[in-house]
């Protein structure tokens, strides 16, 4: 059996949402501020969206700060990490392999089919094979020709 991780790529729109636009002069958290730019904003753009909250400065962030985003997005995006869009790829693989029904690879040969077009991060092929190791009869990685 081949088993294409580019076909478990979800469609949405992958977001990095980079709040040093937030900041005073990008490096200071002033709560006051933050807390009226939060609720002022249209979260709803961000529906269907997959998204990473980030920080690209040097500044230290509160973790109430990214958990008050996360909050607001969450009626509307997919899924919100803290992270890059790296980190966002291998979470929404994580999650789509944590939930794969491997019943039907039960003693039988599996290829992981090795290029997609798709961005499918490396871990996920790293997961996956995690996964199937305790059921299946070999996996090899590649093309089935």
């Amino acid at each position: 059996m081949t088993i294409d991780l580019e076909d478990f790529y979800p469609e949405g729109k992958r977001i990095l949402f980079d709040i040093k636009d937030w900041l005073y002069e990008g490096f200071v958290l002033r709560e006051k501020d933050f807390r009226a730019l939060v609720s002022e904003f249209n979260w709803s753009q961000y529906q269907g969206c997959y998204v990473a909250l980030t920080c690209s400065t040097d500044a230290i962030v509160p973790g109430w700060a990214y958990m008050l985003l996360s909050i607001q997005l969450e009626p509307f995006a997919k899924k919100i990490i803290i992270g890059d869009l790296g980190n966002l790829e291998t979470a929404i693989y994580q999650e789509i392999i944590n939930d794969l029904d491997i019943l039907e690879y039960q003693s039988k040969p599996i290829i992981i089919k090795g290029c997609s077009n798709k961005p499918v991060p490396q871990n996920a092929y790293i997961l996956l094979a995690n996964k199937l190791r305790p059921v299946a009869k070999s996996i090899m990685y590649g093309e089935a020709c």
